[in-house]
């Protein structure tokens, strides 16, 4: 495995008067944010704040559409068609890259949210509608997919950059895919846990699993979420291990460079 690795992280994701997650700090720590925009969470004031803070902070800005689902949170499976999944996706993604124009910067990336993230993983077709939503707007932007899934494939078939990312903070099954939420082992909570499995991954490309023995996975980005109370100082302890561990934390699009 590569000893270079990016810190990514679920951002923008309040609206209105209702605040998730301590945006500001996590900019500091990470090196590409998925920003919500509109979907799951979000909103024109909110999308332009996290834009605003991840320029000045010098981190590359990426779309996270999800499910209009805001009661949700987009975590919950709402059936769409495939032509309303190309068009959930291509409405969110040019609703942020039009917000980015008024700050002055640019959307290089589009990472899925939530449960139309874990549908693309699994279901090939859905994956092909993501895959080809991002491609109609921009085959310069990239996709950044859970590593080993439906949807890695699909970015690459349809011949859009495309990388793939592992969980500092999920659990994960013997086919690659994350344990559900509602199951025991979905979420870990210790920071030290989640640093360790990291520095061993990045050693060893293994990925512990709950139901079997490790399975190989390839990851360029490390994906922290930003909406949990201790999500700030799991990250920070992350980065501190994976740096003292001489594992270099920087953008995965630098590789396109």
């Amino acid at each position: 495995m590569a000893r270079k690795i990016d810190l990514n992280s679920d951002l923008g994701e309040s609206f209105g008067p209702w605040q998730m997650g301590d945006d500001a700090a996590m900019l500091r720590i990470v090196t590409s944010a998925n920003i919500a925009c509109g979907g799951h969470a979000s909103d024109p004031e909110t999308m332009f704040k996290t834009l605003t803070l991840a320029r000045e902070q010098g981190v590359v800005a990426g779309a996270h559409p999800g499910f209009a689902d805001r009661e949700g949170f987009g975590r919950r499976l709402i059936p769409h068609t495939l032509a309303e999944v190309e068009r959930l996706v291509a409405s969110q993604v040019g609703a942020l890259m039009g917000v980015a124009a008024l700050v002055g910067t640019k959307v290089r990336f589009v990472k899925t949210h939530g449960a139309l993230g874990n549908w693309a993983a699994a279901e090939p077709d859905v994956a092909a509608a993501v895959a080809r939503a991002v491609k109609a707007i921009s085959p310069d932007l990239a996709m950044l997919a859970i590593s080993g899934t439906a949807l890695d494939r699909a970015g690459r078939d349809a011949g859009l950059p495309t990388f793939s990312e592992i969980f500092a903070d999920r659990g994960y099954l013997s086919n690659g895919q994350l344990v559900p939420r509602s199951k025991p082992g979905a979420m870990l909570h210790d920071p030290e846990e989640a640093a360790s499995r990291l520095v061993e991954f990045i050693s060893t490309g293994l990925m512990p699993v709950i139901d079997g023995p490790p399975i190989r996975l390839d990851a360029t980005s490390i994906c922290v979420h930003g909406d949990g109370p201790s999500a700030v100082a799991l990250a920070q302890h992350v980065k501190k291990r994976l740096t003292e561990a001489g594992i270099t934390i920087a953008p995965f699009l630098d590789q396109l460079v």
